[in-house]
């Protein structure tokens, strides 16, 4: 696992050891940021499930200002602090070992906006339309802010989903890319 492009471009990520969480691969990663960017003019981003944190050091790597990354796994959190000191730009991430329903209350609370929001939960576990639902209710989203959700081809994602447009969908072997915009950006 590699840092893509930017910045950053070709460092080496650690995945986080054991089966409980599933790295993106560095293809998928390509592919979404060629969706999605694939460079940014600053901004903040948001991973409520970051895992190995791959997806906001690689944000951050091209462009975007601030990641704030969420995982309730010790190891998950771990990974992450590794991940993030090979960039050498700690204060550009913030890392949380919280729930992430629990961790969207707190950031509502503090005032925080995204324009770039990362749901790649446990395939088990997704309950994605019902957080995007909440991130919009709780304001934590930016008139321009896109929402990127990696799932298996299980999940189903719906094409319209209240307050979003669908943007794009696309299937990489098991896993499936859905993005979304906030509606009317």
């Amino acid at each position: 696992m590699r840092i893509v492009a930017g910045d950053f471009g070709g460092r080496r990520l650690k995945a986080v050891p054991g089966r409980a969480t599933r790295p993106t691969t560095d293809k998928v990663k390509e592919a979404m940021f060629n969706i999605i960017g694939p460079y940014f003019s600053g901004g903040q981003s948001l991973d409520l499930f970051a895992g190995s944190g791959g997806l906001s050091i690689e944000a951050v790597s091209r462009g975007i200002d601030r990641a704030v990354l969420i995982d309730r796994q010790y190891a998950a959190i771990q990974t992450i602090q590794a991940n993030v000191a090979v960039t050498k730009v700690p204060e550009r991430f913030e890392i949380l070992k919280r729930d992430a329903n629990r961790a969207v209350t707190a950031l509502a609370k503090r005032g925080e906006h995204f324009d770039l929001v990362f749901f790649d939960p446990p395939y088990a576990q997704q309950k994605i339309v019902a957080q995007m639902a909440q991130l919009k209710e709780l304001g934590l989203l930016t008139a321009t802010a896109r929402v990127v959700c990696e799932t298996d081809q299980n999940a189903q994602l719906p094409e319209e989903i209240p307050g979003f447009t669908f943007v794009e969908q696309r299937n990489y072997g098991i896993t499936v890319l859905t993005i979304y915009a906030v509606e009317g950006s």
